[in-house]
């Protein structure tokens, strides 16, 4: 599958980031990011985008049936980044340290999001 330009520039979301979302039923909430897909442009955020999925009782595996709640994936362009350092929301910029090495900075308080 080929990735598109717009997939590319979104990934700028990682794993274990905080995260608020912009848009839709969960607007304001934040998160912590699970896991992100980058080829699809979505993510799993933790607390967020909840939907009930009916399931078959599974013995071998020890599932119960029935209707059980799970987070869905949900569009990196609804969710912004929120700053470890000044707590604020912010766009993601990139930053080349002196020994070459690319870090992720608060466009906002020019603070280091990457550790």
């Amino acid at each position: 599958m080929k990735v598109n330009d717009s997939v590319k520039r979104s990934s700028k979301i990682r794993k274990d980031d905080t995260i608020k979302v912009t848009a839709g039923r969960d607007r304001g909430k934040t998160g912590k990011v699970l896991k992100v897909f980058p080829a699809k442009g979505t993510a799993i955020v933790e607390n967020i985008n909840f939907v009930k999925r009916a399931t078959r009782a599974n013995p071998n595996r020890n599932i119960k049936g029935g209707i059980i709640e799970k987070e869905a994936e949900i569009n990196l362009s609804k969710l912004m980044l929120v700053c470890p350092e000044c707590g604020k929301t912010t766009r993601v910029g990139r930053q080349r340290l002196e020994d070459g090495k690319k870090i992720r900075i608060c466009r906002k308080c020019n603070g280091m999001i990457d550790k």
